[in-house]
């Protein structure tokens, strides 16, 4: 097994060291740098090679943890940093969200409401890398993660390089605690912790936008992961963690109602449910309120989760919504401009009365499973989707999933999504993504020469040595 893995490993290194070549050149560059000069379709080209030599090498470590003799959670730890270790020293990659992150905390640390005013407010060398239809957005983030990203800010001192490198250690903070938390919530769910640390740590789509694009998803993710954990044994701290969760990110909420259930099974009598479920919503709101007040932020995040989407976006509802529009605004109707919301309205009771129905069909397992459906709802259903957005309920479904359907699903909409995404996170072109095909079919053509020959096992050699 020594040789595949180690194949496994190069293969993936040597994809995450491309992925950060071509992103000098083609990544999400700071606006006015000396890097940005020139084409970026040889950036481009280099980065979608070493994209799918990466998803590559993780499909094929996939067979690996799957087989008769499995890598150990050791082994797969010591693949995943060095998978990320080239991406810390890059770039940012396929958006510029940690430049948003970065002008909201100096926003916040200079006393600017970053929930009423967008980074056009700030005005300088910050706004000026924030895309034009975020400038006037206020943040959408809860009041621990603009507290956090003001500390960046503030010790950044304005350099965007210096900040870029604070957001990604923030971020990479949160993804230490996601692979923390995973084996433990593998073994309270009955599951295999080298599999959920392949599925949910070393998947592409966190390397990619967790990693280098410093994505405060990494950090939401790891207060939930580390907070359920936490609950099994003490549910009132693990409470306490996924409502912190919830303060960097709103999807994160639902995780209470996995940890209402926890509670529920540790108390006795009559009402057990009515019980655990008041006491989650008092901690919740306790927390919520101390936080608030401590950060100095106040309750402005609430009114902010209103923030409107980019109209431009991949979800689903988005896209009929556009369609809808298009269909009215030929027939001369004016409520054209009504169908977008009213689909974004849609999906989300959509998603709103899916997850009850997932919680009681899965009642009697782990809550960790019902967990994750009910956010891949959400991401899927809800008015924005990014393909990040899809580790919302990839992360629980990678520790708690009770059968194999999901868990050959996962994969593939994984490599799918990692592909989808420019490296500097604006539109295909015709050429950029005819550019973006013919690097990713020269990995391609790598990938089956290396997996089409497989090693011969020293067993091999030394039975033919004796038949000799």
């Amino acid at each position: 097994m020594a040789f595949p893995l180690r194949r496994c490993r190069l293969l993936g290194l040597a994809g995450s060291a491309l992925l950060t070549a071509g992103g000098v050149q083609a990544g999400a560059l700071p606006v006015r740098s000396p890097l940005t000069e020139g084409r970026a379709e040889v950036g481009i080209a280099v980065c979608y090679f070493g994209l799918v030599l990466l998803v590559g090498g993780w499909l094929l470590l996939g067979r690996l943890v799957r087989g008769d003799a499995p890598p150990g959670i050791r082994d797969l730890l010591v693949t995943l940093a060095l998978w990320a270790l080239p991406l810390l020293l890059g770039p940012p990659l396929c958006s510029r969200d940690v430049y948003s992150y970065l002008a909201q905390g100096t926003m916040t640390g200079a006393g600017l409401d970053a929930y009423t005013d967008g980074p056009a407010r700030l005005g300088g060398v910050l706004a000026v890398q924030v895309p034009g239809v975020w400038q006037h957005t206020p943040a959408p983030y809860g009041p621990l993660f603009l507290a956090c990203a003001a500390v960046v800010a503030d010790l950044a001192r304005d350099g965007v390089a210096a900040g870029v490198l604070g957001m990604r250690l923030l971020a990479l903070a949160g993804v230490g605690l996601m692979v923390a938390a995973l084996p433990a919530l593998a073994r309270h769910s009955g599951s295999d912790p080298a599999g959920a640390v392949w599925l949910g740590a070393l998947n592409p789509l966190l390397l990619v936008h967790l990693v280098a694009g410093a994505h405060n998803d990494a950090l939401m993710l790891g207060l939930l992961g580390v907070g359920l954990v936490v609950a099994y044994r003490r549910p009132l701290p693990g409470a306490v963690l996924v409502t912190l969760a919830a303060l960097v990110k709103a999807p994160a909420a639902l995780g209470l109602c996995a940890v209402a259930v926890l509670w529920a099974r540790r108390l006795d009598g009559r009402g057990r449910g009515a019980r655990a479920t008041a006491a989650v919503a008092v901690t919740a709101a306790g927390v919520t309120a101390l936080a608030s007040a401590a950060t100095g932020i106040g309750f402005g995040w609430i009114a902010a989760l209103r923030t409107p989407v980019s109209p431009h976006n991949w979800a689903p509802t988005q896209l009929l919504g556009r369609a809808t529009g298009a269909l009215l605004e030929q027939g001369g109707s004016a409520h054209a401009h009504l169908a977008s919301p009213v689909w974004q309205l849609a999906g989300l009771a959509a998603a709103a009365a899916l997850t009850p129905l997932l919680w009681r069909r899965h009642a009697r397992g782990s809550p960790v499973y019902p967990l994750g459906l009910g956010l891949a709802a959400f991401a899927a259903l809800g008015p924005a989707f990014r393909p990040w957005y899809a580790l919302w309920g990839l992360y629980p479904l990678a520790a708690a999933a009770p059968h194999a359907t999901p868990r050959r699903v996962a994969p593939a909409a994984s490599a799918a999504l990692a592909l989808v995404a420019l490296p500097d996170g604006f539109a295909a072109g015709p050429l950029r993504l005819a550019v973006a095909t013919a690097g990713g079919a020269a990995a391609a053509v790598v990938l089956w020469c290396c997996a089409g020959r497989p090693p011969v096992r020293v067993g091999a050699r030394a039975a033919r040595k004796d038949v000799a």
